[in-house]
């Protein structure tokens, strides 16, 4: 019996068997080039390029087989037939054809197996027909074992290549698929060979129809031909897509390049190109980034948001802060995945100085408040009393810091912070928080405290800072402070408590002389909420009608003729009974209430001067909060208005405190003043700062020389010296000068000796409410 295998092993021709893998090759790349077309055609054109692509494959398949049969040289005459072999071309371009077509009309792995199954099957068909066309003198003899191998390898190799040539991307997608569909095709010719074996019968004679194998060699060379025609179609196919889309790259990649953000263009997560940007950012060369798995430069998995902050490998590497915004594109009628790549370093950088900025003070650097409170939360939350260590708490005010503003100016008040918060670099431990909380509030967290000994030291070292600055600095002010201590969880186990407790141990420092330090104590406690209920109350006292006025009269020392009366409030509380007003003004001032109650004070007196004579005037006095308001002069002329009262009737009363907090503002609330009309005096003269250069730089109409001087004027000389210079400073001004506190015949002799216009005290009329200047008609000029 004589098996086909082995004569192709032992008698064949190598040329021919090198000829039949060669025209196997080049068709199986013919039609993966092909094949690009075919997906990207649609409607007539995907039919015309399926067409071509299954001639390619179809020829390219009947050649293969038929030379490979001319290859084979039996002992027995042999022959085809020619129907059957031309069935056989036309059974391989029409399956094929319809596997290229299901393969190609949906972008899914199923479509891509079965059309790819269906081309295995093509070469079968092809292969079996053309065996069958294949005549001999003798009888063909199939082993079904090595029919099934070929099929089953015809179907699995079709289905691969086909799978590569549609999926896969990149430089080696093309060859890759063409050798597996190579393969398809030889596996099933030379294995299916080998299922064949010819046992020579004389009875069999060969057809006088069939065509001997040198017209076969004819019809082989005119398929050779097509194959070769097909390929340099696909090659000129392919050269002009690939110049177009060389330029179409190229005007892409300068568009990109214009980009100020990198540009990736990626597909199946696989580099494309690259703009300069992005080049510039990653420090790679383009060269290097080809081909690349995007998600290996951006050290991450895998990009499944649109929008993703990451970092980026750089070629010396570095790390960056990136910010990736992905958006799908079709490119060459190919789905693309451009990335964004945006440098985030100045972003970064601007939200870290935002962070600082949001958690330090601009001026000092230390942290604020708000870090402040977040440190001290933690501290305490993570802070425990079973090893006996406590966390101390130590908040700080520095020492008559308003005056350094008012006498220095706010330059150099903010100088003395900065001061400050240097001079505590080389005093707190590392595990120590200092923070600015506003102002002049300063807070010190001390963690891990041995209780209030080791506190104490604390303390002591923030007071000898200070000192040891002062003595090193210039005389811009001296720094000083009162430090108040709480104790966690001795004192007090929430921020808030422990922060109100060191508040009110500062309160008693304070209060005990300044520039020393406090313990918080639970009698404190009482004095706090005392001062805290009297600002409550405060802000109530004038919608309860609490507060009253009285007026103490001012009269002409030489004729003793009543001029005007100063207006003086008084609080009755409701269960304390009358307050003082060197009590609760103070609480007043400190705690804003005193804005609604002094305007209350000037309404009410001018309503109640309205009704008096029309040479009387009526003095208020005004705190500093109410002169540096900007609203302020306005506020005084609507009372005006609404009582009736003349602006020269009224006199307005400020110290020289209240003058040097903002001189500025307060020379344009005095010009304000006296456009209206409005009389202006100072108050307390000779008790503040700066009097001499205040009485140049201010338009005053009065000075009022305070009590203090007065009372003593006839028992000592140095006041009496005093009274005696502001007088003649008042004549040589020409201002009239009010004396205050007289309260003696002495005190009133002697300042009618030295000429003094005007007096104010006990001995000249003690304060009355309004109902008793009306019984006694004080308020006309005849009866006083």
């Amino acid at each position: 019996m004589l098996t086909v295998y082995n004569c192709i092993v032992e008698d064949h021709d190598v040329r021919l068997v090198l000829l039949a893998a060669i025209i196997c090759a080049i068709s199986s790349l013919t039609a993966v080039s092909l094949l690009d077309h075919v997906k990207k055609a649609t409607g007539r054109v995907h039919l015309a390029w399926t067409a071509l692509t299954a001639c390619s494959i179809g020829f390219g398949i009947w050649a293969t087989h038929f030379v490979a049969m001319l290859a084979f040289a039996p002992s027995l005459p042999a022959a085809y037939d020619m129907p059957l072999t031309l069935l056989s071309l036309g059974a391989a371009v029409l399956i094929t054809g319809l596997g290229i077509y299901l393969a190609t009309i949906r972008e899914n792995i199923d479509h891509h197996l079965v059309g790819g199954s269906i081309i295995g099957g093509g070469i079968a068909a092809m292969h079996f027909i053309g065996m069958a066309a294949f005549e001999v003198e003798g009888v063909l003899m199939w082993d079904q074992r090595y029919v099934a191998v070929s099929l089953v390898a015809a179907v699995i190799f079709g289905a691969c290549a086909i799978r590569a040539a549609l999926a896969m991307s990149g430089r080696w997608s093309k060859p890759v698929a063409a050798l597996v569909l190579t393969l398809a095709i030889c596996s099933l010719h030379f294995i299916a060979m080998a299922a064949v074996s010819i046992r020579p019968d004389a009875s069999v004679t060969i057809a006088p129809s069939a065509v001997p194998a040198t017209w076969l060699a004819v019809a082989v060379a005119v398929a050779a031909l097509v194959i070769l025609l097909l390929s340099a179609v696909a090659l000129w196919v392919d050269l002009r897509d690939l110049r177009r889309s060389d330029v179409e790259r190229k005007h892409l990649l300068d568009l990109a390049n214009a980009a100020i953000e990198g540009l990736v263009v990626c597909q199946a997560g696989t580099v494309v190109t690259a703009n300069a940007s992005f080049l510039t950012l990653s420090g790679l060369a383009l060269s290097d980034v080809i081909g690349v798995d995007f998600d290996r430069l951006i050290m991450r998995q895998a990009t499944k948001t649109p929008e993703d902050e990451t970092l980026l490998l750089r070629a010396d590497g570095k790390r960056l802060p990136v910010e990736v915004l992905a958006r799908t594109m079709s490119y060459n009628g190919v789905p693309h995945t451009v990335y964004a790549v945006r440098d985030l370093r100045e972003r970064k950088k601007a939200e870290a100085d935002i962070r600082h900025l949001a958690l330090h003070d601009a001026l000092t650097g230390l942290p604020n408040r708000r870090a402040f409170n977040e440190r001290l939360e933690q501290e305490i939350a993570t802070h425990g009393a079973d090893d006996g260590r406590q966390l101390a708490l130590l908040c700080l005010d520095l020492d008559r810091f308003k005056e350094i503003n008012d006498l220095f100016g706010h330059a150099a008040g903010d100088a003395m912070l900065q001061r400050v918060a240097q001079s505590m670099a080389g005093v707190l431990g590392s595990d120590q928080m200092f923070a600015r909380l506003g102002g002049d509030e300063f807070a010190i967290i001390a963690p891990g405290v041995e209780g209030c000994h080791e506190a104490s030291r604390l303390a002591e070292a923030v007071l000898e800072a200070f000192r040891v600055e002062n003595r090193d600095a210039a005389s811009d002010g001296v720094i000083s402070t009162s430090i108040g201590i709480a104790l966690c969880p001795s004192d007090a186990t929430d921020a808030e408590t422990l922060v109100g407790q060191a508040d009110t141990a500062l309160y008693r420092a304070k209060a005990d002389g300044r520039d020393t330090f406090r313990f918080y104590e639970k009698q404190m406690g009482q004095e706090v909420r005392m001062r805290r209920l009297m600002e409550h109350e405060l802000r109530h006292a004038v919608s309860r009608n609490e507060f009253s006025l009285v007026y103490q009269p001012q009269k002409k020392l030489d004729t003793g003729e009543t001029i005007g009366f100063e207006a003086l409030l008084r609080w009755h509380h409701p269960e304390r009974g009358s307050i003082s007003p060197a009590v609760f003004v103070p609480v007043a001032e400190d705690s804003g209430a005193i804005v609604p109650i002094g305007e209350w004070v000037l309404e009410t007196a001018c309503n109640d001067a309205a009704g008096w004579d029309s040479h009387v005037t009526v003095a208020v006095n005004v705190s500093a909060v109410q002169l540096h308001s900007p609203e302020f002069a306005h506020k005084v002329h609507e009372i005006l208005l609404r009582t009736g009262l003349p602006p020269r009737r009224l006199e307005i009363e400020i110290t020289e405190t209240a003058l040097v907090r903002d001189m500025n503002r307060a020379l344009a609330t005095l010009r304000q003043l006296k456009t209206l009309g409005v009389m202006v005096a100072m108050d307390d003269f000779g008790t503040g700062y700066s009097s001499l250069s205040n009485l140049r730089a201010f338009p005053f109409d009065k000075i009022k020389i305070d009590g203090s001087f007065v009372r003593s004027v006839d028992t000592n000389r140095q006041a009496a010296t005093i009274v005696k210079a502001v007088l003649g400073i008042g004549r040589g001004l020409g201002l009239p000068v009010l004396a205050e506190g007289v309260e003696t015949t002495e005190e009133l002799k002697f300042l009618a000796s030295e000429f003094c216009q005007i007096g104010q005290g006990y001995l000249l009329g003690r304060p009355a409410p309004l109902s008793s200047m009306k019984d006694d008609k004080v308020a006309t000029p005849s009866a006083a």
